[in-house]
């Protein structure tokens, strides 16, 4: 699958299916900092991707 990571701008490739929180564990992203992006929709953690497919990473922002 494709990962696209905003926070450094990177694109990684990971092989096999893996759900959101999975691929978070991987890449040792922390799950509370980020949101997940799947054909341009919010996705939970348990959401499975496929190899062919593509995910967004994108870091979660907050100001005051």
């Amino acid at each position: 699958m494709r990962v696209v990571i905003r926070r450094d701008n990177t694109v990684k490739e990971i092989k096999g299916r893996h759900t959101v929180g999975k691929v978070l564990k991987m890449l040792e992203i922390n799950p509370e900092t980020v949101l997940v992006i799947k054909d341009g929709q919010l996705v939970p953690r348990d959401t499975v991707v496929e190899e062919d497919g593509e995910i967004e990473i994108l870091p979660v922002v907050s100001g005051g």
